[in-house]
């Protein structure tokens, strides 16, 4: 339960934007009774969107799941072409970046400013060295032509010892940059949240009784960081 539940205080005579009488602290919008409702509202609210994600993402195991089936040899001589190395040091820095996230709404939970910016700081940099890891796995990917469906043109030089290539591997890069690339923009989109939420905080926007959309952004963060555990060992590990 949030410590939002024990803000009292009453700003007298204050008005909102619209016009309706504070009946709270600042941070409480006018539509909300008491602080608790306006943090079990917003949890709700992130809660449900969360399981919308999960749906969206759950189509492309879906579709992970049948072209497996039916292609086992190809999936796993495909996967030889991804860097190993290269996934599990992403697989390490977002489970590192969901521990400073989730060190960041402890620290904002008992009012500790310094250390909740330093925290949401190191996630940011850990998803920038996410995405700087990606590029150069997509960059190996464009020069040995290891491309999605008809853009599909291996380049011998390039590829990684292993077995052969079928000629309908083309069907797994597909794949791959497909939920690859989805993940990829839910980081940045993180980064972005995260760089906005650090300056909130430098401002001086949350404290011990309101801390609420560091608490909903790290939400979204351990989901972005959930759905690349389970993208690692299928594309990576097979």
């Amino acid at each position: 339960m949030s410590t939002e539940a024990a803000a009292t205080e009453h700003a007298e005579g204050a008005h909102d934007d619209h016009g309706h009488g504070h009946h709270g602290p600042e941070w409480l919008a006018h539509h909300f009774d008491t602080p608790a409702q306006q943090f079990d509202a917003a949890k709700l609210g992130m809660w449900a969107f969360l399981a919308q994600e999960l749906l969206f993402f759950s189509g492309l195991f879906v579709a992970y799941g049948v072209y497996r089936s039916w292609f086992p040899e190809m999936f796993r001589a495909a996967s030889h072409q991804l860097n190993k190395e290269m996934g599990a040091f992403n697989t390490v820095v977002l489970l590192f970046s969901s521990l400073t996230a989730a060190l960041a709404v402890r620290s904002s939970q008992v009012g500790k400013k310094k250390a909740t910016g330093n925290y949401i700081l190191i996630t940011i940099l850990c998803a920038c060295a996410f995405l700087v890891v990606k590029f150069f796995e997509y960059r190996h990917k464009f020069e040995a032509g290891l491309l999605p469906g008809r853009f599909y043109h291996p380049h011998l030089d390039h590829l990684t010892a292993g077995p052969p290539l079928p000629a309908n591997t083309g069907s797994f890069f597909s794949i791959y940059f497909m939920m690859t690339g989805v993940h990829g923009v839910h980081v940045a989109v993180g980064i972005g949240v995260l760089i906005w939420i650090w300056l909130r905080n430098n401002r001086g926007d949350f404290s011990k009784e309101y801390f609420t959309p560091i608490d909903i952004v790290a939400l979204y963060w351990h989901l972005v960081d959930l759905v690349w555990i389970y993208l690692f060992p299928l594309l990576y590990l097979i």
